[in-house]
């Protein structure tokens, strides 16, 4: 009798798959509780198997944050360099198109979100998070403020008050749509809500001189 081959992962498969093992594992338990055997179990493989891609829980999820936020900071950094010194305005409202597309999104928000409610506990992913993702956002903010300022299209600000302005909303709307469920009544689309706040930041709350001398 024949038997039929069974169907084995191929080995490069198997880190994708403890990844959203421990992510998994790390929502439903919480970090501090999650235990290796867990993740291994779900990821249907043994705890040593498991080590042999990841030496610890810390390190999935510093993989997992590189994965979304890592990634979505050098594509930031990407397209700060490649868009601002021909056009500042364009690559301060892509910047924020680019950052709500991803923090909408409940899949590529839940490793940040983890580090976020972790961080305090565990210094390492903090300084991790910091130096894969915060130090590059706040490189490219910097650049894009520079080519700004010398193109004459925004005034001399400082850099640490401008990375503030630029990425507390995306922290708002990653915590409001992700974690309360409280989505915009109208400007639905990531893309029009991320427009309006960049009409916001340029322009800011008072009347433009032009309506109000209509």
């Amino acid at each position: 009798m024949t038997r039929t081959p069974r169907h084995r992962r191929r080995p490069e498969a198997r880190p994708e798959e403890i990844l959203t093992a421990a992510l998994a594992t790390f929502a439903e338990q919480g970090f501090a509780a999650a235990r290796v055997e867990d993740i291994a179990r779900r990821a249907g493989l043994s705890k040593g198997a498991v080590y042999l891609y990841f030496p610890s829980k810390e390190a999935m999820l510093n993989a997992l944050v590189e994965q979304s936020a890592g990634a979505l900071a050098r594509t930031v950094e990407q397209h700060v360099a490649q868009i601002a010194a021909a056009d500042p305005e364009a690559a301060l409202r892509g910047l924020l198109r680019i950052l709500f597309a991803a923090v909408s999104s409940p899949e590529v928000s839940a490793a940040p979100r983890l580090v976020l409610t972790e961080a305090h506990r565990f210094p390492e992913l903090a300084n991790f998070y910091r130096e894969h993702v915060l130090d590059v956002m706040r490189r490219a903010m910097g650049a894009l403020l520079a080519a700004a300022v010398e193109a004459g299209v925004f005034r001399d600000v400082d850099t640490d008050a401008f990375m503030r302005i630029i990425a507390g909303p995306g922290l708002a709307q990653m915590a409001l749509t992700t974690i309360f469920d409280l989505k915009p009544d109208r400007l639905t689309d990531p893309g029009d809500l991320a427009d309006a706040i960049a009409d916001i930041l340029l322009y800011g709350l008072k009347p433009r001189l032009e309506s109000a001398n209509t």
